[in-house]
């Protein structure tokens, strides 16, 4: 389940500075881990717990060890303005375990999130151009991702806005969780 969220806090930093990404790595591992903290806690002050319950990612030991898996087996990259986290995403060669594989060379989007603090600058949005430019530059013409499609299927209105196409919806583990795949074709 991609974990595309959008972390709030109650300030909103502004800066001038631009949007610059760099490869990010394990010691990036806290940083994510609080811009998933971040997205909990502004989805549950808008009463939208659906997604990803109640709990910061940073106490939940399954999202920890999700967190250090992909981004220590796949290309995490990370936002910054000014040299502030604002944003992250991770590429991997595959979905998780609860989607299946494309027939072809893909490269697979998680872990995006974005700190809300940096809102309406674009962050995310730059993160998956990032993520095109790199699936381009390997070489694949397959970029997809997956998302919460529960409530007001914001996330997915979200991604299409962002170039993806919607293709085939499932269920999460649990049985309850609602999920689209979007694909991208380059």
């Amino acid at each position: 389940m991609d974990h595309a969220g959008h972390t709030d806090h109650t300030e909103h930093i502004e800066h001038t500075g631009h949007i610059s990404i760099r490869e990010g790595g394990a010691d990036d591992i806290p940083a994510i881990l609080g811009l998933f903290d971040g997205a909990v806690a502004w989805l549950v002050s808008r009463g939208r717990t659906g997604q990803w319950g109640t709990k910061p990612w940073s106490t939940n030991p399954n999202a920890v060890a999700m967190v250090e898996k992909y981004v220590t087996t796949g290309a995490p990259w990370i936002a910054e303005i000014d040299g502030t986290v604002a944003g992250t995403l991770t590429l991997t060669d595959a979905p998780g375990s609860y989607v299946a594989p494309a027939q072809e060379p893909e490269r697979y989007v998680h872990l995006l999130a974005s700190d809300r603090r940096f809102a309406g600058r674009g962050v995310g949005a730059a993160l998956l151009a990032h993520a095109v430019a790199e699936t381009r530059r390997q070489g694949v013409r397959l970029l997809r991702v997956d998302c919460y499609a529960g409530d007001d299927r914001a996330l997915v209105a979200y991604y299409e806005r962002n170039g993806f196409t919607a293709t085939e919806a499932f269920t999460g583990p649990d049985g309850r969780w609602p999920g689209q795949i979007l694909a991208r074709h380059l």
